[in-house]
């Protein structure tokens, strides 16, 4: 067995490597990964990062996102997430957005890896997994950088958060949400009648624009 074919057995397929990783299985890991390359067994997702396609009947299956961004880390604490989660919430958000958001402790930047770009966002905290809640905070955080018009999904967004008061949300909102967004969630929060809510909205909308 060659050396090249040796390196060849540590590989699992759908997995990303960074070229420290390939490093530990081979004592040519430049010449190595060269030949890999240009063989098609390894494709360059970025400077050091690599990924065994998977192969299925359809052909070759890209590395999985999960698996890209704990290689380029050299981290598993991360959450995946997109503007276009937004979209579930019901609350007027319909544009879709070609990149990956990458919340994490390390990385601050747009990196293109591979055919998929990634916004990493360094944050002190996040959750595990997503959910409505984190969701309905973080879209509240990002509203600026929203394509659609502010004031129609913020009004939504408002009704939502008034329909959802549990103390789920709240301790989210905590954990996660940023000075403008519990000021605006606090005065949804509070119970109140149909009428009122509606004057509730109005202000939070004004106050978003200041």
């Amino acid at each position: 067995m060659t050396k090249l074919e040796e390196l060849k057995r540590h590989l699992k397929p759908g997995h990303a490597y960074r070229r420290a990783d390939l490093a530990r299985w081979s004592t040519s890991v430049d010449r190595h990964i060269k030949q890999l390359v240009e063989s098609g067994v390894l494709k360059k997702l970025s400077g050091g990062l690599y990924a065994y396609p998977k192969e299925t009947a359809f052909g070759p299956a890209p590395a999985a996102d999960k698996d890209v961004v704990s290689a380029f880390l050299k981290d598993d604490r991360f959450l995946l997430t997109s503007p276009n989660a937004y979209n579930s919430l019901g609350v007027g958000t319909t544009q879709l957005y070609d990149k990956t958001v990458v919340y994490n402790h390390k990385r601050h930047g747009d990196f293109q890896l591979g055919s998929r770009k990634f916004a990493f966002r360094v944050k002190p905290r996040f959750p595990k997994s997503l959910t409505r809640e984190f969701l309905l905070v973080d879209l509240a955080n990002n509203l600026d950088q929203l394509a659609e018009a502010k004031d129609g999904v913020l009004k939504h967004l408002m009704e939502r958060v008034a329909a959802s008061d549990t103390p789920r949300l709240r301790r989210v909102l905590r954990e996660y949400g940023n000075e403008r967004t519990k000021k605006l969630f606090k005065r949804a929060l509070h119970p109140c009648r149909a009428a009122t809510c509606r004057v509730i909205t109005s202000i939070a909308i004004r106050n978003s624009q200041t």
